[in-house]
């Protein structure tokens, strides 16, 4: 679950010839604060989180990465081309290879190929998981990026109640930028309120287990609000051109049939009152349309993008075709 942020850049992140990475002062106050927090709330020594602080780094390219302003609008045709490469439809395909009998123990084979999905877009199947230490991302980001520093801290906050539960090393675990780990690219948070133990091993392992990994991302979507056998999202033509008849948002926002009456052309087998959205994405020769359902939503509580979940529907539904293809 990556975090993007559209907030401007900040002058620290544009200091010329500013350093790296900088040793972390805990004997700031508002560190001096969170330790004493951490300590009287949450049971723990304070020796040992001091030693622990003491070893991050204030990284100056995390603060150039979430405060870096928005590159141009890439289109939907590029961004579809950025996932569904020969390359990663294999990968994927050999992922179902490995995993596939924990996959089929996912209720709706659709949820599973949206899990394949997910983990083709968001890690490339565990190859790419981040390159910074969590502790260093969430203590530069906590403490020092004003505009977001609350929820960062409450990230930090989570990360070591994370570390405690599941014995995991904070002072060594990697991520992204933003503190998203493991395969699945949870946040601290996510992680201890979604993340299952599919293993039976007593631990939720996102870095290690693809069991855990797997079982994860379903509960994830479930909880969310994914209903089984429903479809996600399907293929749309517009009658008319003329799009001020719509307020196109990430929202549900229409209905089958409001849709239909707009003059909405596409088939589905649900209800005329279901939810629905209209999706735009710009092909290279024009517009694109789609209709997204309830579970086409529920992907975007993933990642808040219509494209994203596009992008995981479409992989994940590519993957299978290779398969169906290859058994011929």
């Amino acid at each position: 679950m990556k975090l993007l942020s559209l907030w401007p850049l900040l002058p620290v992140a544009s200091l010329l010839g500013a350093p790296d990475a900088q040793a972390f002062d805990i004997k700031r106050p508002e560190v001096r604060s969170f330790i004493e927090t951490m300590t009287r709330e949450h049971g723990f020594e304070k020796a040992k989180l001091e030693a622990l602080l003491k070893t991050a780094e204030t990284k100056q390219p995390i603060l150039d990465a979430i405060s870096r302003p928005a590159e141009r609008v890439v289109p939907w045709h590029e961004y579809r081309d950025r996932f569904l490469t020969e390359k990663r439809i294999h990968q994927g395909a050999d992922f179902w290879l490995g995993h596939g009998e924990k996959l089929k123990q996912i209720p709706d084979s659709q949820l599973a190929d949206v899990a394949v999905g997910i983990l083709g877009v968001e890690t490339s199947f565990g190859r790419i998981t981040g390159k910074y230490k969590v502790l260093d991302a969430l203590v530069t980001l906590g403490f020092d990026y004003p505009p977001r520093g609350e929820f960062f801290l409450g990230e930090l906050k989570e990360f070591l109640l994370l570390s405690r539960e599941e014995k995991v090393d904070p002072a060594t675990v990697l991520g992204s930028y933003a503190g998203a780990m493991g395969a699945a690219q949870f946040i601290s948070s996510s992680y201890r309120k979604w993340a299952v133990d599919g293993d039976g091993d007593g631990h939720r392992d996102l870095w290690h287990s693809w069991d855990d990994v797997i079982g994860s991302i379903a509960n994830y979507l479930t909880d969310h609000g994914w209903v089984n056998g429903q479809q996600v999202v399907v293929t749309a033509t517009l009658d008319n051109p003329d799009m001020s008849r719509f307020d196109i948002k990430l929202a549900l926002n229409e209905t089958v049939q409001s849709l239909r009456d707009k003059g909405v052309k596409f088939d589905t087998n649900l209800p005329p009152t279901a939810p629905a959205m209209l999706v735009v994405g710009q092909g290279k020769d024009g517009p694109l349309y789609r209709v997204g359902f309830n579970n086409f939503y529920v992907i975007t509580r993933y990642n808040r993008s219509p494209m994203y979940a596009m992008a995981v529907h479409d992989l994940g539904e590519a993957i299978q075709n290779f398969m169906r293809d290859t058994e011929r």
